[in-house]
C-alpha cells in the first residue's frame, strides 16, 4: 500500500494502454503483458491487494470501496463481502476506511486487513464462502494494518503494520493478536514501513515501503521471529510481492509503476512498467505460468486495472 495526501509527479506518468493489446515493454522471465481488467475509479475500486485460487480464479481486495471481489478467469469483478463504514474514519495515514492485505485459506475462507482509526473495526476480518465478514482480532486503531499471510500447516496469520512497523500474529480461528516481530528494519521512516508479507522457506518475508528493502526473518523451530536480514535494497516505494516459484526469486510491485524481478542474490531489475499499463501497482500474484499485478492507480489517478502477463521459467 501506498496513499500519499499529495498526487507526485508520478501523475503525468506515461501514456496507459488503451486496451488489452499485448504491450511490449516486458522483459524476460515475462513476456505477453495484457490488461485483463479494468476498473472504475468513481467507483472507488482501487485494488490493493491480489490471491489466487487454484482454479485460477483471483480475490482482490478494493481499498477504499471497503470490498472483497472475485474475477474467474475471463470473467470480471463481483463483490463478495462490503466491510462495514466506520461512523467518521480517522485512519493514520489515509483518512479513510482502508481494506489491505488478502490470504485464503484451504476451505475458500477469506482474510483481510481493515484499518478504520477506530477500535470497533480496525483488524483483521474474515469471509467464510456464503457468508458474512466478521472482524477475528482488534488490532490497535492507530496502527495501519496492511500485509497479510496465512501459515496453512499452523493455522496462524501475519499480520504488517505499516505505522507501528512491527507484524503481529494471531490464529486464523480468531483471537488475540500479539507483536512477532519488530526491529528498526520494519519501521517506517517517513510515512509507512513493514508493507507486503508473504511466508516462504520456512520464513516471513516483508517489504519496507519507506526503505526500499525486502526483509526476511526466519521462523524459529519454536515458532519465534530470528533476526530481521535485508535481502534486497534500493527499491523505492515497494509494496507487496510473490515469489515466482520454489526458490527465493520474487517479484515486487513498485508505486512508481514498475514491478521489479529480484534475484536470490538480491539484485533486481525492472521487467514490468507503465509502457504496460500499470497504473500504481500494489501487489503481485503467481499462479502457474501467469502473473497477476493490480494497480491502484493512487498516484496517477487513471485506469486501475488488473494486468497479466506469461511467467517463462
Amino acid at each position: 500500500m501506498h496513499v500519499r495526501t499529495t498526487v507526485t509527479a508520478l501523475a503525468a506518468t506515461a501514456a496507459l494502454l488503451t486496451s488489452a493489446a499485448t504491450a511490449t515493454a516486458s522483459t524476460e522471465p515475462l513476456s505477453e503483458p495484457r490488461i485483463a481488467d479494468r476498473f472504475s475509479l468513481a467507483a472507488g475500486q482501487q485494488p490493493e491487494n491480489i490471491t489466487v485460487d487454484r482454479t485460477g480464479s483471483a480475490y482482490l481486495t478494493f481499498s477504499f470501496a471497503r470490498q472483497i471481489v472475485r474475477i474467474a478467469p475471463g470473467g470480471h469483478a463481483r463483490v463478495l463481502a462490503t466491510l462495514p463504514a466506520p461512523a467518521k474514519a480517522s485512519t493514520p495515514n489515509l483518512g479513510k476506511a482502508f481494506v489491505g492485505g488478502i490470504a485464503r485459506a484451504d476451505d475458500g475462507t477469506l482474510y483481510v486487513t481493515y484499518a478504520t482509526g477506530t477500535a470497533d473495526l480496525t483488524g483483521v476480518w474474515a469471509v467464510r464462502p456464503g457468508g458474512r465478514p466478521h472482524r477475528i482480532a482488534a488490532l490497535p486503531a492507530d496502527g495501519l494494518p496492511n500485509g497479510l499471510a496465512l501459515d496453512q500447516r499452523t493455522q496462524k496469520l501475519y499480520v504488517t503494520d505499516s505505522v507501528h512497523g512491527v507484524v503481529y500474529r494471531l490464529p486464523a480461528r480468531g483471537g488475540e493478536a500479539t507483536v512477532w516481530a519488530r526491529g528498526e528494519a520494519l519501521e517506517p521512516s517517513t510515512f509507512a514501513g513493514a508493507n507486503g508479507l508473504k511466508l516462504h522457506n520456512g520464513a516471513v518475508w516483508a517489504t519496507n515501503l519507506d526503505k526500499g528493502t525486502v526483509l526476511r526473518i526466519p521462523v524459529t523451530a519454536h515458532g519465534a521471529a530470528g533476526r530481521i536480514q535485508v535481502h534486497a535494497a534500493g527499491m523505492p516505494s515497494i509494496d507487496d510481492f510473490a515469489f515466482t516459484g520454489r526458490g527465493d526469486t520474487l517479484l515486487a510491485a513498485r508505486d512508481d509503476n514498475q514491478v521489479d524481478l529480484v534475484r536470490p542474490d538480491g539484485t533486481h531489475t525492472a521487467v514490468l512498467t507503465s509502457a504496460d499499463g500499470l497504473q500504481t501497482p500494489t501487489s503481485v500474484a503467481v499462479h502457474g505460468h501467469t502473473v497477476y499485478v493490480p494497480s491502484a492507480a493512487y498516484l496517477t489517478n487513471e485506469d486501475p486495472n488488473l494486468l497479466v502477463a506469461r511467467l517463462d521459467r
